[in-house]
């Protein structure tokens, strides 16, 4: 089985090469047939030049331009096109994701598992540095999601997940162009029948660069895609609900 690891990217110079040089080191030792698919977003800085050197060095290395308007879900889109293996997870270029944790995921999904969902906030799972005003927007945000949904996942919003590659062929087209495909994903996942592990991970903020976050920009696109998915959930789930049936490890 081979594993997929995208990691959208805008304006990263000071982390993408130590992000993604320690996730092959992880995944090589770990024995994993896998590809790491870096998303350029419209960068600005020395981002895109520092991963093509790296792709020059590891094959494994893709470094893939997001032709489409910039946004970390156009990003993650632009990968999701393009992306080769059996399964795919999204790992943030910041280095607020651990490696260890996504190889529990691929491990999960080589076991049957049709997604894996990380929480940071079960036990086992960890955040570090969290800045208080928004990890105060981020548990109400997802307490609201969870008494909508009734999913029982307590951390929907955050983008470190994996998926099998017939999860995410089903759950297209994407709408979300920005961090609201964050939502979008998992909530079209669990709508359309797919069942998924939750797992603790630990988190950590990043040392270098600058968030890509705005909150203020995106809660009314949070917002919309949540109403479109809760629509879909109530109102028209059986046209888009995958037929029942058991995936081979």
């Amino acid at each position: 089985m081979k594993f997929s690891v995208i990691i959208p990217a805008h304006n990263e110079e000071d982390c993408i090469a130590s992000t993604s040089e320690s996730l092959c080191a992880k995944l090589d030792a770990e024995g994993i047939d896998y590809e790491v698919v870096v998303v350029a977003d419209h960068c600005e800085d020395r981002t895109e030049a520092i991963v093509i050197g790296l792709a020059d060095r590891n094959k494994r290395v893709k470094c893939v331009r997001n032709q489409n308007k910039p946004g970390f879900g156009m990003a993650v889109r632009a990968g999701l096109d393009t992306y080769t293996g059996d399964a795919v997870a999204i790992f943030m270029a910041d280095a607020s994701d651990s490696p260890e944790d996504l190889c529990m995921y691929f491990k999960r999904i080589e076991s049957g598992a049709e997604c894996v969902f990380g929480s940071r906030f079960i036990k086992g799972g960890k955040v570090v540095d969290y800045p208080i005003h928004k990890l105060i927007l981020n548990r109400f945000g997802n307490c609201l999601i969870r008494i909508l949904f009734r999913h029982g996942l307590n951390d929907t919003t955050n983008a470190f997940k994996c998926y099998r590659r017939e999860v995410i062929d089903i759950c297209r087209p994407f709408l979300s162009p920005h961090f609201n495909l964050t939502v979008e994903l998992p909530l079209k996942a669990y709508i359309r029948g797919y069942k998924f592990d939750i797992v603790p991970v630990s988190w950590h903020n990043r040392k270098t660069g600058i968030s890509k976050l705005r909150i203020r920009e995106m809660g009314s696109r949070y917002f919309f895609i949540i109403l479109y998915c809760l629509l879909e959930k109530y109102m028209v789930s059986k046209d888009y609900r995958r037929e029942s049936k058991t995936l081979n490890p």
